[in-house]
């Protein structure tokens, strides 16, 4: 993990630990340097992407703040770590149903640009919210960039995998919705009735380096999930 990751996670976590509240205001950058001990320049793309996450706002000339967070038990429809970072209140467990290496068919290699010959890692999950079911979750993972998935894995935090073992930054992510019936196989799975409404998201997420690297679909119960989008400026 890099320095400036680090220290946005170290900031957020400061915030979280020390109760801040929106409007209370951060330490300035020097003293953010020396708490950290990091250059400004890490401070400053560290402070750029926690308000591009929502956690903070800087005013020039007055200095860094807490924004008000989201409601809990909302999912940030802009963040791009996975439900772990939104939901750290809630026990978050997964059911996994599958982990296969496989051939893509043809949209899933368009979407992840992968060769004809490459194989992916295939991880198909249930999401567990404080027991309540909260999505169905089909994963497809390059090889090139995920050489090795197991059940025991899946059953965690996949970013934290990613991120902390296999030393990836994972940096944005394009997301497609639309709401539809679900049908026999995937109302069964969410304990719901065949016809009932759902959420279905589909999320491409990529590397620092701009490769993609994770396409993922997920279909959420519409009774257990709730989600909140946050505008940083006009």
């Amino acid at each position: 993990m890099s320095k400036y990751q680090k220290v946005v996670e170290q900031i957020e976590q400061n915030i979280i630990d020390n109760h801040l509240q929106q409007g209370d205001k951060l330490p300035t950058f020097q003293d953010l340097m020396k708490q950290y001990d990091v250059s400004k320049s890490t401070i400053v793309k560290a402070l750029n992407i926690l308000e591009k996450r929502g956690v903070i706002y800087q005013i020039q000339g007055s200095g860094v703040f807490v924004r008000r967070r989201k409601r809990t038990g909302y999912i940030n429809f802009l963040e791009s770590q996975g439900f772990t970072a939104d939901l750290k209140e809630f026990q978050m467990k997964s059911k996994v149903l599958a982990v296969e290496l496989i051939r893509p068919n043809e949209e899933v290699r368009a979407n992840l640009k992968c060769a004809a010959e490459e194989q992916v890692y295939f991880v198909k999950r249930l999401r567990f919210i404080n027991d309540q079911i909260l999505c169905i979750e089909e994963s497809y993972y390059r090889q090139k960039y995920v050489p090795y998935l197991s059940r025991s894995i899946a059953e965690e935090s996949l970013f934290h995998y990613v991120e902390k073992a296999l030393g990836l930054t994972i940096s944005f992510s394009d997301k497609y919705l639309h709401v539809r019936k679900l049908d026999e196989k995937e109302s069964e799975l969410l304990e719901l009735e065949a016809g009932d409404p759902a959420l279905f998201v589909e999320e491409l997420f990529y590397l620092s380096t701009g490769e993609p690297f994770d396409f993922s679909r997920m279909v959420y119960h519409y009774e257990h999930s709730q989600f909140f989008v946050q505008s940083n400026g006009l």
